[in-house]
């Protein structure tokens, strides 16, 4: 790929503010932020969707709301719940975390159904399931594939940043050799770097989730980021 420009690696990155203890004023600061450099979008915890929303309305910035985070491990009728409340707040996309451990028993139906329900409250806004790569053998990872293209959500996502590890090229091109372009693919976890960032589009990634978003494109890095 053609090294792409720090505009275009801007408009790739969803910028990140997870972290249990941020505040009010770290989310208008993150939404300030995103307008300012043109992020693709700002992703926060569902207690700020409505602020997040108001802060980039009308700047072309998504606001992406977490459901289920950072396990995945809640009831499906929670996840539900939450994208319900996340869409009623404005939010454009959903990132919801799938259910873990009945991928590692291998009941992709149950996955699969979870995801589905979320899907169908979303109202339109877009879903990204995020599989915890670090969790997943390579076998489970395409069987992940399968299942968020099965149950009908628009990207498939790395990681939370919480779990094992974080994103890995080799996994965003095995996501890419089984999905094509049938789905998104947003790598999230550990992208530091602008090098890593065209890394990452290189292999395929069409969203990036990080908290360095302003360093990635050249403001300084914040020294307590996690993604």
């Amino acid at each position: 790929m053609a090294v792409a420009s720090i505009l275009n690696v801007a408009g790739y990155i969803d910028h990140t503010l997870l972290k249990p203890a941020g505040s009010v004023a770290d989310i208008i600061q993150l939404c300030e932020q995103a307008v300012s450099y043109k992020f693709a979008a700002v992703c926060v915890n569902p207690v700020f969707a409505g602020l997040a929303a108001q802060r980039v309305a009308g700047s072309g910035v998504k606001t992406a709301v977490v459901i289920g985070f950072p396990l995945g491990a809640t009831f499906t009728a929670v996840k539900v719940a939450e994208a319900k409340e996340a869409v009623l707040r404005k939010a454009d996309e959903l990132d919801m975390v799938m259910h873990i451990s009945a991928a590692k028993a291998g009941l992709w139906d149950i996955v699969a159904d979870d995801i589905r329900q979320v899907v169908l409250a979303s109202d339109n806004a877009a879903v990204k399931v995020i599989v915890e790569t670090g969790l997943l053998t390579d076998d489970e990872k395409r069987r992940a594939v399968s299942a968020v293209i099965e149950a009908g959500a628009q990207f498939i996502k790395t990681s939370t940043g919480m779990g094992p590890g974080g994103a890995t090229v080799h996994d965003i091109k095995l996501f890419k050799q089984i999905a094509g372009d049938a789905i998104g693919i947003k790598a999230s976890g550990g992208i530091r770097t602008r090098e890593q960032a065209l890394e990452f589009i290189a292999a395929g990634a069409t969203r990036l989730g990080t908290s360095a978003g302003v360093a990635i494109v050249g403001g300084p890095l914040p020294a307590d980021s996690t993604d």
